[in-house]
């Protein structure tokens, strides 16, 4: 019989003091641990109440020779990553074990712990009873009895288990595991997790659960199971992943809900499943990081789910809803009541949608949106101009026109005033982009702050102090020494529903080619990590090479503009706001 003895960090008095918040945290470590060996599959079984049943965590992982058990296993409070870096030897994982200490996380639950490894044609294992730390003064001096035997080379993963479950604790709880282990692992691919013989599973979110299969256009068939979760905490990466050939493809989506003015945004971190189509396939990017743009096999199927998902919202927090609105309406009644009737049912309408979009913020929070509204409607002849244009489509110029004959005199002048502003800003901006000499930095310095000239989607981004930190930040440590000077020129800004606007610029004699293409996209794979929001890139520059890539064949949310063609369309756009602003004095409107 072989002897082993741990060897302890000097962070260990520190680390031992911090504490697992329940049994389900601490048996979550030693998930950490099979996901550090890059197990496959992890298997738990755990007890039923007051049996003397043991907990067992078992992998599939690369598991431990004797000489790495002695080495690695047995260093307590070491830096896992200083000691053998970021990322997993063969999946490439990113690993999360970091204090040294997690590997004993059982013992929170139980007074002895049996680890049991194998690789590489031997099996070692070691037991630990919480009774024989109190027997030393230094736990370094505890001797571990620890059996090497031969298995075959084929055999590999380790085996925890924990014995004598400590009475004062509440037996481990299956379904609060899931959800803890949820949270952390239900994205992951290549890494199953068992609870009981049953695989953790988007039906594990506590809630609503809805799934089906259906034929859908194009696509053919679709099969659809997501959960609504009825919980206070958000869920880690919400939203409906789409899986294609068996594979994840590009980030969660939401199916158009993220886009509804009514919706709540708080609701969508609700949300969790997937949606399998494999119909999809020969829309995938080779990268297989997403769609490709434009998609109309993507359009069916969004147009098929979204209904789906709204009406399982409905069904689920509807009633709260309608509550919390009810709760506020009560105090405003009395102001709507006092509108002349012809005012009443917009303002109806515009406060239902500030109320279904905010139902559960604070009444604090919602009653000044309410109120400034009101306060609009009352005093202004406004409520025209707003109506028409929210019923109105982007491109429907007559209805715009129409709408700004309700303008009075002052409005009219101050809209010529600011059309005739930004018609010179554009005389200098063409003059600067005609410059073959001019940098990407005068450029970037003009346009941010008139992203209007990109079109009125893009009007409400501007400029957020912490993202312009972050874009900073990270290109100083990307771009030093010999670097500095290919660092890039580049905006990362935010608008009013959370979404983020890149735009990187060329000067305006560069041609625009495929590694400026790689090289913004890239910039949003990197940003991506730090936020749930989505990305839009804007990639402007003189002109366009040859290999740049079509429209068909690039990541989504992804625009390739020329200096010239935004400065031409922002012209057309005030030159014709200055044409109706004058036909309309001229009429004596």
């Amino acid at each position: 019989m072989k002897k082993a003895r741990f060897h302890v960090d000097s962070r260990l008095p520190t680390l031992l003091s911090q504490e697992y918040t329940s049994t389900e945290r601490a048996i979550k470590e030693l998930i950490d641990n099979a996901w550090d060996a890059d197990a496959a599959t992890v298997q738990i079984a755990l007890p039923k109440p007051m049996t003397t049943d043991p907990i067992v965590v078992s992998d599939d992982g690369a598991g431990m020779t004797e000489e790495e058990l002695r080495r690695h296993y047995l260093a307590i409070a070491s830096d896992r990553r200083a000691q053998r870096g970021e990322l997993t030897v063969l999946r490439k994982r990113r690993v999360k074990g970091r204090k040294g200490i997690g590997k004993f996380a059982g013992l929170m639950a139980a007074s002895q712990m049996h680890v049991e490894s194998a690789a590489r044609g031997k099996r070692c294992g070691f037991t630990l009873n919480i009774e024989d730390l109190a027997t030393v003064d230094d736990i370094e001096k505890l001797d571990l009895p620890l059996q090497v035997v031969e298995c075959s080379p084929q055999d590999q993963g380790t085996n925890i288990t924990l014995s004598r479950l400590h009475q004062g604790f509440s037996f481990p709880d299956p379904d609060k595991l899931r959800q803890i282990l949820l949270r952390e692992y239900g994205r992951e691919e290549g890494f199953a997790i068992y609870v009981n013989g049953k695989r953790l599973d988007v039906a594990d979110v506590k809630g609503f659960f809805k799934e089906g299969v259906e034929q859908v256009g194009g696509v053919g068939p679709v099969t659809l199971r997501f959960s609504i979760s009825d919980q206070k905490t958000a869920l880690r990466s919400p939203g409906i992943a789409i899986r294609v050939g068996g594979k994840i493809v590009g980030k969660p989506s939401f199916f158009g809900l993220d886009k509804s003015e009514d919706f709540p945004p708080k609701l969508l971190k609700k949300l969790f499943g997937e949606v399998e189509a494999d119909g999809l396939l020969p829309h995938v990017t080779a990268g297989w990081d997403s769609l490709v743009e434009n998609s109309e096999l993507l359009l069916e199927l969004e147009n098929h789910v979204y209904p789906i998902l709204r009406e399982a919202f409905k069904e689920q927090y509807g009633r709260e809803i309608q509550l919390a609105q009810a709760r506020l309406q009560k105090k405003i009644r009395d102001r709507l009541a006092a509108l002349p009737e012809y005012k009443r049912d917009y303002a109806d309408r515009a406060i239902r949608k500030i109320l279904d979009r905010y139902y559960d913020e604070p009444e604090s929070k919602i009653e000044p949106l309410i109120f400034v509204l009101l306060e609009a409607l009352e005093r202004s002849d406004y409520r025209t101009l707003l109506e028409h244009i929210a019923d109105a489509s982007p491109r429907d110029i007559v209805s715009l026109a129409d709408s700004l004959s309700a303008f009075s005199l002052a409005e009219m002048a101050f809209l010529g005033e600011q059309a005739q502003a930004r018609t010179a800003f554009l005389d200098e901006l063409e003059r600067l982009c005609r410059d073959d000499d001019a940098l990407e930095a005068p450029i970037h310095k003009a346009i941010e702050k008139a992203q209007w000239i990109f079109g009125p989607e893009y009007s409400l981004f501007s400029s957020n102090q912490t993202l312009k930190r972050q874009v900073e930040d990270y290109l100083g440590k990307k771009f030093v020494g010999d670097r500095d000077s290919k660092r890039p020129d580049l905006l990362l800004n935010e608008d009013l529903n959370g979404r983020l606007l890149l735009i990187e610029f060329k000067r305006p004699k560069h041609p625009l080619n495929l590694s400026d293409y790689h090289q913004a996209t890239t910039y949003r794979h990197e940003f991506s990590k730090y936020t749930d929001q989505e990305i839009q890139v804007v990639l402007l520059g003189g002109k366009f090479s040859d290999d740049l890539p079509k429209s068909n064949f690039r990541e989504p949310n992804v625009k390739i503009m020329l200096f010239q063609q935004v400065i031409s369309s922002a012209r057309r756009q005030m030159e014709w706001l200055l044409k109706q602003l004058t036909t309309s004095m001229d009429d004596g409107h």
